[in-house]
């Protein structure tokens, strides 16, 4: 499971890491949404969500903080992309020029956007979270949590997979 602040590299991450393991992705955005941005019915999506977690095998990008736990409680590794806010915010901008067309992670009719709600979001998404993790981290122990801040996290934790696949 990977989830964290807007344009942070959460799909990004997720779409390298399906195709180095070949494992599903899934896209919590493509299910939250319906055409237009506008959301999904939420008990809908919570049923959507509870049939891609109960697979034996996935990885699930993206926040939905409401339904965070449904993902926490099934996965075997949360990757909490946390990079500093100045970051995301450049990241955001660039992804609305600048979109790997590779990665579909926006439902149908979701074209890319900057909607001004996201700035706010990105901002005190930390804030949103701690306690949910405080709560998630005691809950579920043999969850392994790791905390990815900046690139060089996120390059030791591909060097220690890449070490682990090859054994």
């Amino acid at each position: 499971m990977i989830f964290g602040r807007p344009g942070s590299g959460k799909s990004t991450f997720a779409f390298e890491l399906h195709k180095k393991l070949n494992l599903p992705l899934y896209h919590v955005d493509k299910y939250f949404f319906v055409s237009n941005w506008a959301p999904r019915d939420f008990q809908e999506f919570l049923t959507i969500q509870q049939s891609i977690v109960d697979k034996p095998a996935w990885i699930i990008d993206g926040n939905s903080t409401k339904s965070l736990e449904m993902r926490y409680a099934k996965a075997d590794l949360v990757l909490y992309f946390n990079y500093p806010r100045y970051i995301c915010l450049w990241r955001i901008f660039k992804r609305v020029w600048d979109k790997n067309t590779e990665i579909e992670d926006r439902a149908d009719g979701c074209k890319e956007r900057l909607p001004l709600g996201l700035i706010p979001y990105l901002w005190n998404f930390q804030n949103r979270v701690d306690a949910q993790l405080n709560l998630f981290k005691t809950k579920y122990p043999n969850t392994h949590f790791i905390e990815i801040r900046k690139d060089n996290d996120l390059q030791s934790f591909k060097v220690n997979l890449n070490r682990e696949k090859d054994e």
